[in-house]
Order: structure tokens, then C-alpha cells, then sequence
């Protein structure tokens, strides 16, 4: 039975309420046993049948529970740079979609792609992550938005999981945007996914959740009803990507249809917070996207004051947030957001996790939970989120394993 000494600062995010309230102990000490944490606390009131049990040493440093990345698409093919450049030089992201780019190039490229080759991009790209203290990534498929590609994607995110290190929660995002194949039949492009590619999702059990972006340029209101609540009957669990581009009662949506997140929203309305609250939805927010589309920041501190559980993701994508560094996400989310450290570390830890369903299982230390932890080179989380650096997470740990750099042993 392992157990973490030397712990300059230690962040439970046992705590289910409070978005400031991280659980914080100094001068701490962790333990587990079987890949589950057993007990945390006070390293002077350490229980005494721990305290001959083997020694890892934080060296006085900061420990958080593993990130949770709730918002990614992390398998698709190629990039997008060019639209980088288009965007600087002023054409907005629905201008380049309607010229052929955006997710439609990549659904292009992604379709080209055989599943080995997917997965070996993938596993590269989560390596990565664990590097930055990432333990937990939900994945999207809808950059294939046909069965055959949508199944090969899902089952690219079952391979993962399996083979680990990282957990993988796989969502099916099928509406992502209508293909080309289907722009002039609309509703037989709804009527595939809700009569062939959910149904076969569900059957092989490849996704826990169903996943609609809810847009002008995407699906409608009462499209992505139609396709969420097709997906509940076979027990995909709604989220939502509203409200990012315009507004148009996203949240609202999302509220009704019990999803368990409703991501984006840079344009939620007042009544959108409160449904939101009022029906438990954790609002994801995504700053690197809102960075790279030059978009006022959905309003975190709204969102907080109005009793909404607010989490903060990466939206790791090829287009508009072509980066997993979610340690940057965060501290995008302090300075655009104006959110505290604190909060931001509660929304990639137990919001993060109760967004994809996780709650307890990861997301926090406490006891019962899974032991995944990172070690940030940092005496506390201020500091950590303040001081930009391209990596301050000097181990990561997966079910009680060391993942990624070395922590001395007594």
C-alpha cells in the first residue's frame, strides 16, 4: 500500500458543492491500495497501521487529483493551419465552413484514414496529455458523420480505453454538421443517425453518451431534440455543444433534455443559467476555442453566481483548438474568464468528471476514488496557474501507476 509523503499542499476536490472549495490540506499525505485511494489528510495524523507502508516524496510540491479533459475530439485526420491565417485576416468560422472548410475538410480527411492509423495518432496525442497531468479525456467521434466512420472512430476510443493508461469516455457526436452527401435531404441525414449509426453505437456499446452541436450551421433545436432523445431511449445520455456561435435558447434545450452538460456557451442567455441550474447541467466551457475565434468568453462568473457547476475543457480539435495543453485552458479560464484558481481546478477535476458521469470514480482524492494524481511543481494552485510554464506536472499517476515522470522512493 503505497502512500504519497512530503506533500506541500494537497487538493482533494472532495468537496460535491462549492466551486472554490478544492479541499485543501497542507502538509499532506496520500494513500493507496489496488489503485484506489484509502486515506488522505494531514501527514501528522497519518493512521498508524500506514505509516510502515512504502514511500513515494512529493518533494513539498503540490498535488491535485488527475485532470479531467471533459471535451475533446481527439481522433480525426490532418489540420487545419490555413484557417488559422483566415481567421487573422478576418473571414469568420462560419465563412470558412460555407467555403468547404471547417469540420467538413476534416471529415474529409478523417474518412481517409484506416483505424490503426487513427489510433496511433490518438495514442501520441494522449501521451501527451498524461505528460500535463491529464488522467481522464472524453473523446468524440463526428469527423466521419457516415456509420461506417462514425463506429470506426468509436471503436478507435474503445481500443484506447482498454489498453490505458488514460481513461477514455467516448461520446457519439454523429450531429456534428449535416455532410455534404446529405445537404439537400436534411432530415434522412437525422434519420440515419437516429435509425442506424445510435442504434448501432448502442449495440456495440461503443459511447456512453450522444452528443448534438445545436447551431445555425449545424442542427436545430428540434433536430437535436429528435436526436437526443432517440439516444436516451437507448441509453446514450444527451450533451449539448449551444450557444457558442449565437444565441438560441441552447441552454434551455439542454436543461430539458436532462443532458449532462452543456458545453460552449458564450452566448447563454440569464434564463438559459438559471434552467441550467435549476436542472443540475454542468456548463463546460472551452476558452482555448473562444481564443481562437476571437470570441468574448462565455460568462463564468454568471454562470457560478447563478448556481451553475461550471467545468473547463480543452475542445482539443484540429480547427478552432488545435492544442490539449488544458493547464493553458486553465489559465486562460482565470484571465478571460475571471475565474479563481480554485475554481478552475474544481472544473477540471470533480466538474470536469461529473460532466462525463464520473463523479467519485475520478476527479477527486478522497477515499473510494480512483488513485489518479498529478504532482505539480508549485507550492500551491495560485501559483501554478499564474506562472505560465509549458509543463509544471513533474509525475502523473493512473490507478495508483506511475504514468509519467519519476517520484523518489524512501
Amino acid at each position: 500500500m503505497p502512500r504519497l509523503a512530503n506533500i506541500g499542499c494537497l487538493a482533494t476536490c472532495a468537496n460535491p458543492v462549492g466551486q472554490e472549495d478544492i479541499g485543501l490540506i497542507r502538509d499532506a499525505a496520500l494513500v493507496w491500495r489496488d489503485g484506489v485511494v484509502r486515506w488522505a489528510g494531514r501527514a501528522t495524523a497519518l493512521p498508524a497501521e500506514y505509516r510502515q507502508e512504502p514511500e513515494w516524496n512529493a518533494g513539498g510540491r503540490l498535488v491535485i487529483p488527475g485532470l479531467v479533459d471533459a471535451h475533446t475530439h481527439l481522433a480525426f485526420g490532418g489540420w487545419r493551419a490555413g484557417e488559422f491565417s483566415d481567421r487573422i485576416q478576418g473571414r469568420d468560422y462560419l465563412e470558412i465552413a460555407a467555403a468547404g472548410g471547417g469540420i467538413r475538410s476534416t471529415v474529409r480527411a478523417t474518412r481517409a484514414l484506416d483505424e490503426d492509423t487513427l489510433l496511433d495518432r490518438a495514442r501520441e496525442f494522449l501521451s501527451g496529455m498524461v505528460s500535463l497531468g491529464v488522467t481522464t479525456v472524453e473523446a468524440k467521434s463526428g469527423y466521419g458523420l457516415d456509420l461506417e466512420t462514425e463506429l470506426r472512430l468509436l471503436r478507435v476510443y474503445r481500443r484506447l480505453d482498454e489498453s490505458g493508461p488514460v481513461r477514455i469516455v467516448a461520446t457519439c457526436l454523429a450531429a456534428h454538421v449535416v455532410p455534404p452527401e446529405w445537404a439537400a435531404d436534411r432530415a434522412g441525414y437525422v434519420r440515419l443517425i437516429t435509425e442506424e449509426v445510435l442504434p448501432a453505437v448502442a449495440e456495440e456499446g461503443l459511447a456512453a453518451f450522444c452528443d448534438v452541436f445545436v447551431e445555425d450551421s449545424a442542427f436545430s433545436a428540434d433536430e437535436a431534440r429528435q436526436i437526443c432523445e432517440r439516444g436516451s431511449d437507448l441509453g446514450l445520455r444527451p450533451k449539448l455543444h449551444v450557444d457558442q456561435l449565437t444565441g438560441g435558447g441552447g441552454a434551455e434545450l439542454a436543461a430539458s433534455l436532462g443532458a449532462v452538460s452543456a458545453d460552449h456557451l458564450e452566448y447563454v442567455s440569464e434564463s438559459g443559467i438559471e434552467a441550467l441550474a435549476q436542472a443540475g447541467v454542468v456548463g463546460v466551457t472551452l476558452p482555448l476555442a473562444s481564443l481562437y475565434l476571437d470570441q468574448a468568453p462565455p460568462p463564468a462568473r454568471a454562470l457560478i453566481d447563478g448556481g451553475v457547476a461550471v467545468a473547463v475543457a480543452s475542445d482539443f480539435n484540429p480547427g478552432t483548438a488545435p492544442s490539449y495543453h488544458l493547464p493553458f485552458a486553465m489559465t486562460l479560464a482565470c484571465a478571460r474568464q475571471r475565474m479563481t484558481p480554485a475554481e478552475v481546478l474544481k472544473g477540471t477535476t470533480r466538474y470536469a468528471a461529473r460532466a462525463l458521469g464520473r463523479e467519485r470514480r475520478v476527479g477527486s482524492l478522497e477515499p473510494g476514488a480512483a488513485a489518479d494524481f498529478a504532482v505539480i511543481d508549485a507550492p500551491d494552485v495560485e501559483h501554478w496557474l499564474y506562472h505560465l510554464r509549458p509543463n509544471a506536472c513533474v509525475a502523473a499517476v493512473i490507478g495508483g501507476e506511475a504514468r509519467h515522470g519519476v517520484l523518489p522512493k524512501a
